[in-house]
C-alpha cells in the first residue's frame, strides 16, 4: 500500500453511490431474490454491459447498471485492501446486502465448477 487510505470515507462514498444506482434501477435491497439476481448478472454479464453502455450512452438504466457493477468491484477491493492492513471495512445496508449476494453467487459458482 502506497500510503494512508481513509477506508471509512471511501466506504461511505461507495455506499452512497450504490444507493443512488439502486434508486435509479428500482432495486429493493430487502428483496433477496432481486439482489441475488443482480449479483448473478454482475458476475456474468459485466463485459457485455460495458460494451452495450458504450454503444448506447443515453440509456440511463444500462449506464446505472454498469456503474453499480463497477462499484461492486470497488467495494470488494476496498474490503480486501483494508483487511490487508488489519481493518474490517463494510458499509451500510445496501453495501452489506449486495456484498452478501455477490459472495453467495461466487461461492455457488465455485461449487458448480
Amino acid at each position: 500500500m502506497a500510503g494512508f487510505e481513509n477506508y471509512q470515507h471511501a466506504t461511505h462514498d461507495i455506499e452512497l453511490e450504490i444507493e443512488r444506482m439502486g434508486v435509479a434501477l428500482g432495486i429493493d435491497w430487502s428483496d433477496d431474490a432481486q439482489v441475488r439476481a443482480l449479483a448473478r448478472e454482475a458476475l456474468e454479464h459485466t463485459p457485455e454491459l460495458v460494451h452495450a453502455a458504450a454503444a448506447h450512452p443515453d440509456d440511463q438504466r444500462l449506464n446505472a447498471k454498469v456503474t453499480l457493477f463497477g462499484l461492486a468491484n470497488l467495494m470488494l477491493r476496498t474490503m480486501e485492501e483494508s483487511a490487508d492492513v488489519g481493518l474490517e471495512t463494510h458499509g451500510g445496508p445496501a453495501w452489506k446486502t449486495f456484498g452478501r449476494a455477490l459472495w453467495a453467487e461466487t461461492a455457488s459458482r465455485r461449487k458448480e465448477g
